[in-house]
């Protein structure tokens, strides 16, 4: 159990990735741990894309940087991308996505990969061109981005220290 909290409380969000892949083994954990996120009605709506693909990442990368209307890489040059889906009509569908999205970003430390939650996933598959991506990937249906997980090991230079907690964060009643 001081294992798991230290895991949340030292967890950060790395933005400069070295150009190497992670192992199969470390994406397997860090997947089936987005699999075990609580989800609405225990419907487990989302759905789980892990991209590895360099063609598929830079076609990725180019739609979300579109949508923010800069000429960058919001990927960071991170070699896995992970998309969360979430089917357009369920409910509590994005929350579920966002629940899984926690787990994957913190199963990714506890496996010691780096991460970074980036966002402009519902954007990215409302254009045609996002759509086509899901099409070529075999995912049919009526489905919302809801965030990307972007992964790899970080070249950053060192762990940073958490910000301190903002006063008022917790009120107990």
């Amino acid at each position: 159990m001081k294992e798991t909290l230290q895991d949340l409380k030292t967890r950060r969000s790395c933005r400069k990735y070295r150009d190497e892949q992670i192992k199969d083994c470390e994406l397997d954990a860090i997947l089936e741990a987005g699999t075990y996120a609580p989800t609405g009605m225990g419907k487990q709506s989302p759905i789980i894309v892990a991209v590895q693909n360099k063609a598929d990442i830079d076609e990725l990368s180019r739609l979300n940087s579109k949508v923010m209307g800069r000429d960058v890489d919001p990927f960071y040059g991170a070699p896995t991308v992970v998309v969360v889906l979430v089917p357009a009509s369920f409910p509590t569908g994005r929350d579920d996505g966002n629940m899984v999205i926690a787990n994957l970003l913190n199963a990714a430390h506890a496996v010691g990969v780096d991460s970074c939650y980036i966002y402009r996933a519902r954007e990215v598959f409302e254009m045609d061109e996002g759509k086509a991506l899901l099409k070529k990937w075999g995912i049919e249906g009526d489905y919302v981005g809801v965030g990307n997980v972007i992964l790899g090991y970080g070249d950053e230079g060192g762990t940073r220290e958490a910000a301190e907690r903002k006063a008022g964060y917790i009120v107990k009643v």
